[in-house]
């Protein structure tokens, strides 16, 4: 049998069994490149990430798959991976290589557990959205409160604000015509984030029903780029943190922070952070005829 073991941990969270859950294969450079898909469809989760060698002078290089494709980079499977590592290694910074970029994580610790990370993302690009009138009309809501924008920070999102909490969690998306947007051929995006809030404090739940997502516990890629459309905005100060809930409509509560430094003319570093828990560990075991398969 070959046997391939995976780590489960809970990310954006503070207590176990919340948050968002990724499978982290320790043991990447060993899985045939045919099964990377196939386990991560397995496991189901937002997303799964396969450890491999460093190659561009990170500790290790990550692979991140949803359940249905590849993606270049994702927020919560580079802060669980570091966790899972960091514990590991019992390191105070763990550097990612992803296909988007190198990422960074400085861990804090509670005695020899990993207790809350903070990630240096790719910086985002924005652009306006092409598609707003069809995009509010998927959601089921009458306007965005800021203009609609596509960010992209090596995965792409796009924002709607809405009046309030209240607002963001009525939301019922069609996620058919959702799915059909998030694959136009000249502005593709992944999530599609509806936001309220004020001061340090928002409200965010994000769609993602293209790549296997219906609703994303707790989205890491779109925390970053979320402050830096508020800190353009003059919502919040450039150097501010935030503080995003997210989560709560689907049983799986998360927290997440945020701050960007720089001015709206050029954003200068993007940080999100979060706790998270290992709250598993197993092994896939293949017998080596299906593995040849």
């Amino acid at each position: 049998m070959a046997g391939f073991p995976y780590t489960v941990c809970d990310v954006f969270t503070d207590r176990p069994l919340a948050g968002n859950q990724l499978g982290v294969f320790t043991e990447g450079a060993a899985i045939p490149e045919e099964l990377l898909q196939p386990l991560a469809r397995e496991l189901n989760f937002s997303e799964t990430a396969f450890v491999l060698p460093a190659t561009a002078g990170g500790d290790a290089r990550i692979r991140i798959f949803s359940p249905v494709a590849e993606l270049a980079f994702a927020g919560h499977p580079v802060l669980g991976t570091a966790f899972v590592l960091g514990a590991a290694a019992r390191r105070d910074e763990v550097v990612l290589e992803t296909a988007g970029g190198l990422v960074p994580v400085t861990l804090t610790y509670e005695g020899e557990r990993p207790a809350f990370g903070w990630m240096r993302q790719p910086l985002p690009t924005f652009a306006p959205y092409a598609h707003a009138d069809a995009l509010l009309a998927a959601l089921g809501v009458e306007r965005s409160e800021l203009s609609v924008v596509r960010s992209d920070n090596g995965i792409a999102h796009l924002f709607v604000a809405l009046a309030d909490a209240a607002a963001v969690a009525a939301l019922e998306p069609d996620l058919g015509a959702l799915a059909r947007l998030a694959r136009d051929s000249a502005q593709p995006a992944v999530g599609f984030n509806c936001f309220a809030g004020a001061g340090a404090s928002f409200t965010t739940r994000m769609f993602a029903p293209a790549d296997g997502v219906p609703e994303d516990p707790a989205t890491g890629s779109a925390a970053g780029p979320l402050a830096c459309h508020l800190a353009r905005h003059g919502r919040i100060a450039f150097g501010a943190e935030i503080e995003v809930s997210q989560g709560a409509a689907i049983g799986r509560p998360s927290t997440l922070h945020a701050r960007v430094e720089g001015s709206a003319e050029a954003i200068a570093s993007v940080h999100v952070g979060g706790a998270a828990w290992i709250v598993a560990r197993g092994a896939f075991e293949l017998a080596p005829a299906a593995v040849a398969a």
